[in-house]
């Protein structure tokens, strides 16, 4: 039984994770952390990070970046293997995490989503076939209204990810309202849209001539993220330090 602190654990990634756990044999949240104790939950609830001397084998951070830096130095401390979720952190913040990746197995991804970090490696393959021959990549991204930034942070690994496939040598557009000029062939484009209750969706496009090839991500609740969290949590009880990534849980 792999024993889990929950950090946000009243948050709505918090709840998720807590029902998903409850229907899962090998795995236990053992205690939560958040800014105040107001649901029942079934197991402690603290208000500091600080107060929690709950045995456990790994943490799950789905909270604040403004949360990451005591997390990280309290991970430090317990040698507690990290599942860190939050995303916006600063730069600074993500230099903190490689370097606690000294003391302790960290893995940290935009997303936790088994079939994003499938579809990451999928298209790779296809930009290092198509690219070559003249297909334009683009990046369409659809999130609910509330979400505030823009594109998502998964928009960018998969921008990422396909540059990375092509030696670095593509550069992002974003917006060609201001621009009165044919595409660049060294472009990936990136564009978001945001309504409604739309959850996430992600489709990878590459256009050639007289053909497309297009691959997309639909998830359809957060439970995806949270299925992947808890994975990924149970992966890393009993790690030795790291920098871990989602590849080592997919390969």
């Amino acid at each position: 039984m792999i024993r889990v602190i929950l950090h946000g654990c009243n948050g709505h990634m918090g709840q998720v994770i807590t029902r998903l756990v409850a229907d899962d044999d090998t795995v236990k949240i053992v205690a939560g952390i958040d800014i105040a104790d107001n649901q029942n939950n079934g197991y402690p609830v603290f208000t500091r990070l600080e107060a929690c001397n709950v045995e456990a084998d790994s943490m799950i951070d789905f909270s604040s970046f403004k949360a990451t830096d005591r997390v990280i130095e309290y991970c430090k401390d317990k040698k507690l293997p990290l599942v860190l979720c939050t995303t916006g952190l600063t730069q600074e913040q993500i230099n903190k995490v490689q370097e606690a990746s000294k003391d302790v197995a960290i893995l940290r991804s935009v997303n936790m989503s088994l079939g994003i970090n499938v579809l990451l490696k999928l298209i790779q393959d296809a930009a290092k076939i198509l690219a070559p021959v003249g297909f334009d990549m683009e990046i369409v991204e659809r999130h609910h209204k509330l979400k505030c930034d823009a594109p998502s942070g998964t928009a960018l690994a998969f921008a990422n990810s396909l540059n990375e496939a092509m030696a670095e040598s593509y550069h992002y557009t974003y917006d060609r309202s201001q621009r009165h000029a044919q595409r660049d062939p060294k472009e990936i484009g990136v564009s978001a849209v945001r309504g409604g209750t739309i959850v996430g969706e992600h489709e990878i496009i590459f256009a050639g001539a007289d053909e497309v090839v297009e691959f997309k991500h639909t998830a359809y609740s957060k439970a995806v993220f949270g299925k992947g969290a808890i994975e990924v949590a149970k992966f890393l009880a009993g790690k030795p330090a790291g920098m871990y990534d989602m590849s080592d849980i997919i390969r």
